[in-house]
Parts: C-alpha cells; sequence; structure tokens
C-alpha cells in the first residue's frame, strides 16, 4: 500500500521518468525484504536497520555509488511518508552513506569525433547507415540523453528556427539550437524515412529498420559499434558523447551556465564537473610545454 501511494507520488507529483520509479521501488523491495527478516517493516524500522541494510549490502561486495544511491531512495521514501504523516522521525537522517571517491567524465576528443563523422566509409550508403549517422551526430551535436533521444518526434525537429525540442527529466522542455550541417543532415533523413514505405511507420523521430520507435539498446548498439573505431576506452555508451558534448564546448571557452541549460542540468553542481577534465587537460599542456613542468 505505501509503495503504491509512493510510486503515484513520483510519477505524478515529482514527475519522474518510468526508469527512475522502477529504480527506486527496486531499492525499497530489496530494504523490505532485508526488514523482514527481523520481523520488521516499513513504518517500525529504525536507523539501525538501514544500517545494518548498508552493512549487509557492503559485505556482499556492493559499490559505494549503488549503496548511495539506494539510500537517497530509502531517504525519500520515508520523508514521503512523514508528509503523509505516516511516521515521525526519518530514520535515515542517522545514516551516512559511504564515501563515493569522484569519477571524472569519460569522454572522446572532439578531433577524434570530427574524424569519424567526416569519413565518407564510415556509415553504409542506405536507410540503416543514415540514421546511425544521425545518432551520433545528435548525440554529440547536442548533449542530450538517451531518453531524450529515443522520445524525440519528427515534430520536434524545427528546420526553420535551427532547434530541436526535447522533453528531459520530469518532462522538462528545453529547446536546444542545432548546427547548419546537423540541421541537413536530418531534413536528408526524414525526407528518406518518408520514402521508406515503413510497415509500423512511426512519428518517433529515429526508428528501427522496419518502422518501429528506437530503443535504448539498440542506440547502446550503435554508439558502441561506432566509438569503438575510434577510441580504446572501455565505456562506449551514449553518455559518453553527452560528457565529450559538454568537455568539448567547455575547453572552447564556452560559458558554464550556458553549458547548464544545454544539458538541461536542474543545477550548476552537476555541470561543473566537466571542469576537472579542463584542469586535467591544461595539467597535461602545463606539463608538456613548460621548461620547469
Amino acid at each position: 500500500m505505501f509503495i503504491e501511494r509512493f510510486t503515484n507520488y513520483l510519477q505524478y507529483e515529482k514527475r519522474f521518468s518510468a526508469h527512475t520509479i522502477s529504480a527506486y521501488i527496486q531499492d525499497l523491495h530489496q530494504f523490505e525484504n532485508f526488514i523482514l527478516k527481523s520481523e520488521a517493516d516499513f513504518i517500525s524500522a529504525t536507523h539501525y536497520d538501514v544500517r545494518s541494510w548498508i552493512v549487509d549490502m557492503i559485505d556482499h561486495k556492493a559499490e559505494p555509488r549503488s549503496v548511495q544511491r539506494k539510500l537517497s531512495s530509502l531517504r525519500t521514501f520515508y520523508k514521503f511518508l512523514q508528509r503523509e504523516m505516516l511516521i515521525e522521525v526519518n530514520p535515515t537522517l542517522q545514516v551516512k552513506a559511504p564515501k563515493v571517491s569522484k569519477r571524472l567524465p569519460v569522454f572522446v576528443e572532439d578531433s577524434s569525433l570530427n574524424n569519424l563523422l567526416d569519413q565518407e566509409d564510415v556509415f553504409a550508403d542506405n536507410f540503416e547507415g543514415l540514421r546511425d549517422r544521425v545518432v551520433i551526430e545528435l548525440l554529440f551535436g547536442t548533449g542530450i540523453r538517451l531518453a531524450e533521444l529515443i522520445t524525440l518526434s519528427d515534430a520536434d525537429v524545427n528546420s526553420y528556427e535551427q532547434t530541436i525540442r526535447v522533453f528531459g527529466k520530469r518532462s522538462k522542455e528545453r529547446i536546444i539550437p542545432v548546427n547548419v550541417s546537423l540541421m541537413k543532415l536530418l531534413k536528408e533523413y526524414l525526407k528518406e524515412k518518408s520514402t521508406q514505405n515503413l510497415p509500423n511507420f512511426s512519428q518517433s523521430l529515429l526508428v528501427t529498420n522496419d518502422g518501429k520507435p528506437a530503443y535504448p539498446k539498440l542506440i547502446y548498439r550503435i554508439v558502441n559499434k561506432y566509438l569503438g573505431q575510434i577510441t580504446t576506452h572501455q565505456k562506449k555508451s551514449p553518455h559518453v558523447l553527452r560528457h565529450s558534448f559538454a568537455t568539448s564546448l567547455l575547453n572552447k571557452g564556452a560559458d558554464l551556465n550556458a553549458i547548464k541549460e544545454l544539458l538541461g542540468h536542474s543545477s550548476l553542481a552537476a555541470t561543473q564537473v566537466y571542469t576537472h577534465n579542463s584542469v586535467e587537460r591544461l595539467k597535461t599542456i602545463y606539463k608538456q610545454a613548460h621548461p620547469k613542468a
């Protein structure tokens, strides 16, 4: 009962994505199964139960970042229960999450990506190859998230304003400018898509070969395939292209607040992580160029 009410709260009030809600609920069920062993429940659970859960996860080799995220889910849940006046004390407030070491965003140098996109024989000369190019160019050219990419529709492309409309986290809308070459590519793709006589024609911008809306695994496969040609990074995900977009803008002097708006971050703190990459880059240049380095 509590989880169902909490799910509605996340969906209709917080406007979280289905993926995020699923992760929250999975975390809650994990905690519930753990405390049932000691005959406790959500209402009677104490901070000792929460601490024991964290210790148990660590003992089972859970990553600190994963433990931190699960504790965050639990905190949000108990704040909700307090708001609903179902509990008086939030048992998570006396519990500290394990420290997580900061990881610099993985990115690919824009020169490598430009070389990839400038080669004519990289993408197949058919609809599938054109779609794959659009995927790579959109992710690197706009910095949008995977979830935002697969929900784009044909109507979200505005060739007159040279922009695309994106619905980000919590369905927050933002408008992103598109460069001339990318808009030309999008027009070419839309024209080619309309001539495919797809049996399941979809208004989704990106589609499979049979016209169905593109799905996350397809995008992952496309990105992994092409990034594998230009980088040895173990991580070759759509988010790497988002990181590459932001890092490239920052290295070229773009204002941090402008990057924040383009990425759809809710706070500047989330965007500032990219400054670490720039500092590391400056250190490398300094060591290579300065005679006393």
